[in-house]
């Protein structure tokens, strides 16, 4: 692990810098946040499992206890503690993660399935205890899935209004052609919902299968697979090979990195620039 460990605070000390120095979206000093919101933006956990600590009784504000989430607090002035040990800044980590298919996007799950927790224990330190996944990839998908412990940062990149592609590989079961190219440009309705894709395009056809490349601009839950569910067509494999302008590139499947700089200045580029770098 030491070559691992190395890469990841050295890599996590240019990031932060990086976030210091370009960020302004954090609150200022002084400024009133809620409780809840305040202990994640610290990268301490979730908004909901702050909310948890707090109705427990075990988050106290300048030494008492507070149990409403909506508890004023001062950023960078008040002294906030969790069972009695107080919470700093952790500092922010960006990931990349090849999720592999089969695998679950969640912190838990009731059925003991795989969760994409079982790929990033490198990463969970003292210093990053909770990373979560920015938006999520279904349990038959694979591939490009950011973590973060940067809740704000998340809430940006998966924010339609900022009109990030997310670019899919899909292997379907047919030969395409250009019908079915233009009913997936066009849109179908699915569930009560117009969808449609930014662009289709054949990557290469076999004997019976046919690799597409999909770029969404807004994602809906399962969008590309109801898409071709509703036009009859078997989705073989789904993978997300990019979001906007980072591309999952040669990352082995289950493994994990840290978002080199360049690749987190291209994402907030594009998110600054709606998407277009």
């Amino acid at each position: 692990m030491g070559t691992r460990e190395e890469s990841y605070t050295n890599l996590c000390a240019h990031v932060t810098d990086l976030q210091h120095n370009k960020s302004r979206k954090g609150p200022r000093e002084g400024r009133k946040v809620g409780l809840a919101r305040a202990l994640s933006k610290l990268g301490f956990c979730s908004r909901s499992k702050a909310e948890e600590l707090i109705r427990a009784g075990r988050v106290s504000l300048n030494s008492a206890v507070k149990r409403d989430p909506e508890t004023p607090v001062h950023w960078g002035r008040d002294r906030i503690e969790v069972d009695g040990e107080r919470i700093a800044a952790a500092p922010k980590v960006y990931l990349m993660l090849n999720k592999p298919r089969g695998v679950v996007t969640t912190a838990s799950d009731e059925k003991g399935r795989e969760t994409v927790y079982n790929y990033l224990r490198g990463f969970q330190n003292k210093d990053a205890k909770w990373l979560a996944p920015v938006g999520r990839l279904d349990k038959a998908s694979e591939g490009l899935l950011l973590v973060t412990n940067d809740s704000e940062w998340a809430g940006r990149i998966t924010a339609p209004a900022r009109h990030l592609d997310k670019t899919y590989h899909v292997q379907i079961g047919t030969l395409a052609d250009d019908a079915l190219l233009a009913a997936l440009r066009s849109g179908v309705r699915s569930e009560g919902h117009e969808l449609r894709v930014r662009r289709a395009e054949v990557l290469r056809r076999g004997e019976r299968h046919s690799w597409l490349e999909i770029v969404l601009e807004e994602g809906k839950n399962r969008h590309i697979r109801r898409m071709l569910e509703a036009l009859d067509v078997e989705v073989l494999r789904l993978v997300r090979v990019a979001i906007g302008p980072v591309a999952l590139g040669d990352l082995a499947r289950g493994a994990a990195r840290i978002l080199t700089p360049s690749e987190k200045a291209s994402l907030d580029r594009a998110m600054e620039s709606g998407g277009q770098t």
